[in-house]
């Protein structure tokens, strides 16, 4: 992971900045379910407390950045974003995780789980889940689609948090670009 690739979501009075970050995601969440080998993380240089920022980075070997590059992965996008060459990445001792949270924050999904996996009725499941379970979160999130349970869009919380020790033996990155155990540079 010593390469990068920096790609800028540019201003547009049609699209705010998180629509189109949620349409990048999308649609590197795709490339990444096709190509990656577990080896290609991100992060969000520009991240705040409410918002993901208008600067997604990719962070993996330089081959596996110019193969992802070769595919159409970003298409439709190109007049909404602007594209670094891929470069080495920086001298820096600061690393961060950054890694998708998981939030409770649908008691109904969360009872008809429970009434189709424990064969339930739904007043035990009101029982058993009441609407005090409910999470809320400040982290910031992108909203895409999942493939797996037919197009539901979901909000994908993500935290970015600064590691002293990086784990640099074991590369391992979900099919986000996320990583609770494999830390990217800081730069």
């Amino acid at each position: 992971m010593d390469y990068y690739q920096d790609i800028k979501i540019l201003e547009d009075p049609e699209f705010t900045a998180p629509i189109l970050m949620n349409a990048l995601f999308s649609k590197l969440h795709r490339a990444l379910v096709e190509a990656s080998d577990h080896d290609i993380g991100v992060s969000f240089p520009d991240a705040t407390n409410k918002s993901l920022g208008k600067r997604l980075r990719l962070h993996a070997a330089k081959p596996r950045l110019e193969q992802l590059e070769h595919q159409p992965w970003r298409k439709g996008l190109s007049d909404f974003t602007q594209v670094s060459d891929i470069l080495p990445v920086p001298e820096t001792q600061e690393h961060w995780l950054v890694q998708r949270v998981h939030v409770q924050s649908n008691p109904e999904r969360l009872r008809r789980r429970a009434m189709k996996r424990h064969g339930l009725s739904y007043e035990q499941a009101v029982a058993r889940i009441p609407d005090s379970v409910v999470e809320h979160s400040d982290l910031p999130f992108v909203r895409i689609k999942s493939q797996s349970t037919g197009g539901r869009q979901f909000p994908l919380f993500i935290k970015q948090t600064m590691v002293s020790a990086p784990n640099i033996a074991e590369i391992n990155f979900s099919k986000y670009g996320l990583s609770a155990t494999t830390a990217v540079p800081k730069f």
